[in-house]
């Protein structure tokens, strides 16, 4: 492996990540390199590293890795992203781009504008939400509406999966709302074995919602586009909203369409490249 590798920062709403291409640079102890790649604080990376791989059966293939080192499913922003990536990079002229991940094709569209992206769609996949596949102990098929109680107070949850797994919870008022306080007692409620982002909502209408987001073991932060998607599933399995809303959150506005036709979720969103650079990799890497 070479001494130095190029990466790209990119951020969308609630994520920002490190983006390395392995079409034209070799990598080596991959799990290794994203610990030493996340443990890099001054500005380089916060929520993991993204493979952009050749692949036979997609345009490209994309790999997760987590701050920790291990392999991960994709994430909605970072699927958004990469598409953004490629274009930008010149590894493609394509405006319609999929992607194979571990759960499978991703479909990509890009708008371009004076031969740049400025608008990213993506098709992210079905929304999971057999209690098998959520990491909540429901005793039945589908977990919509329980109640969770916290410090007295009632909550009406609903646990979704899109990649990882969210649960949302709807309240009258965000203004209102303690997040420091009720954040960190859903994010270690008994009903998840594992911690879990939580996700708290206010329906303005039915095509208007507000949201604030607990990440697990962070704090509050913006909301990422699984975290979009989850108030707006949710929200149609209890009633409370359309299929399509715009999504206000501390990043600004998301578009969010749960489709009827291929029962996949879309999501319209910036991305950005923050910067490009130059990793220097210790000896030990190397080998």
């Amino acid at each position: 492996m070479n001494k130095e590798i190029r990466f790209t920062k990119m951020q969308a709403y609630g994520n920002d990540y490190v983006y390395i291409d392995t079409l034209t640079q070799e990598l080596s102890n991959l799990n290794k390199l994203s610990e030493f790649v996340s443990k890099r604080h001054f500005g380089i990376c916060s929520d993991g590293m993204i493979l952009v791989c050749p692949s036979d059966v997609a345009d490209f293939r994309m790999r997760v890795f987590n701050p920790d080192g291990t392999e991960a499913e994709m994430c909605g922003n970072a699927v958004r992203s990469v598409g953004m990536l490629v274009y930008e990079k010149g590894f493609t002229n394509k405006t319609e781009i999929t992607v194979e991940t571990l759960g499978g094709i991703k479909k990509i569209y890009l708008t371009i504008k004076d031969g740049h992206v400025y608008n990213i769609t993506a098709n992210i996949g079905e929304p999971v939400l057999e209690a098998s596949k959520v990491p909540a102990v429901t005793g039945s098929e589908r977990f919509v509406d329980k109640t969770v109680i916290l410090d007295g107070r009632k909550f009406s949850t609903t646990a979704i999966s899109l990649g990882n797994p969210h649960c949302v919870s709807f309240v009258d008022d965000l203004d209102f709302l303690d997040l420091e306080k009720y954040g960190p007692l859903m994010e270690n409620n008994e009903l998840f074995p594992h911690r879990i982002n939580a996700e708290f909502c206010q329906v303005v209408n039915r095509s208007h919602l507000k949201l604030r987001t607990w990440e697990r073991g962070t704090g509050e932060t913006l909301a990422c586009a699984t975290g979009c998607s989850t108030c707006t599933v949710g929200g149609v399995l209890t009633g409370r909203c359309d299929r399509k809303v715009s999504v206000e959150q501390l990043g600004g506005i998301t578009e969010v369409e749960w489709n009827e036709t291929d029962n996949c979720i879309y999501i319209t969103a910036p991305s950005n490249i923050v910067f490009d650079g130059t990793l220097y990799l210790p000896d030990y890497l190397l080998k």
